[in-house]
């Protein structure tokens, strides 16, 4: 089937998938579509991997299309000045997120844009680097200045717009996590500027303030708490 006919296909089932009550609760979140996710991935289970569908659904700008590409494309396929292209277009939470998560962190590209994402004056660029730098954090250390982070997270992120003091607090969290050395560092930095301190959080949940979201996670992994 020709690029085109199939990117006609899959956009008339989406549109056979909008729902207002889905459309409602995503709009609340800041994303413009109203497809259930579960019902997406279970049409990219169907699609598979198809780049060229992926790309021309990304073309379209159309939310619901551009997650559903982020599901079926190839993240190798993508080159560095593309990647930033479609990032610097994604403005919609999910997109963005699931951009760098899906695709970006699978990349060959990931240090390089990392690198300069973090670097960017649109915070919500930035707030790509320091997820990416979060996953660094977490997975891959070795070269990472961790004092140099946790300075910046602490003279830049209780200032920082919502995205990218989310990222940030994110790092903050992941660093006095997964490295004990810095941990007592991390617990400081969190206390003293209080972000998300009072933000709500179901039962259940978690709280992304970075002392408890530390003390937490240590606590599961060893039975104590962090500090």
């Amino acid at each position: 089937m020709p690029e085109q006919a199939a990117v006609a296909e899959v956009m008339a089932e989406l549109a056979a998938l909008e729902d207002p009550k889905a459309r409602a609760v995503n709009e609340r979140h800041g994303d413009d579509h109203g497809v259930n996710l579960g019902r997406l991935r279970a049409l990219a289970k169907r699609l598979r991997t198809q780049q060229d569908l992926a790309v021309g659904l990304w073309d379209t700008g159309d939310t619901a299309a551009r997650l559903l590409a982020l599901l079926i494309c190839r993240p190798e396929a993508f080159e560095r000045d593309g990647l930033d292209g479609m990032l610097r277009e994604a403005r919609a939470p999910k997109v963005h997120d699931w951009l760098v998560n899906y695709v970006v962190k699978k990349s060959p590209h990931a240090e390089e844009l990392r690198l300069a994402w973090t670097a960017d004056p649109d915070p919500v660029v930035a707030s790509a680097g320091w997820a990416l730098t979060t996953e660094r954090v977490t997975k891959k250390p070795e070269g990472l200045d961790l004092p140099g982070l946790l300075t910046v997270i602490e003279a830049e992120m209780k200032d920082a717009p919502d995205r990218l003091q989310w990222a940030m607090n994110h790092c903050l969290a992941q660093i006095g996590i997964e490295h004990e050395e810095h941990r007592a560092r991390a617990l400081a930095v969190g206390e003293r500027l209080g972000v998300l301190k009072d933000y709500p959080t179901s039962p259940g949940c978690t709280s992304p303030y970075a002392p408890v979201w530390i003390d937490e996670m240590v606590r599961r992994r060893t039975g104590r708490a962090g500090a």
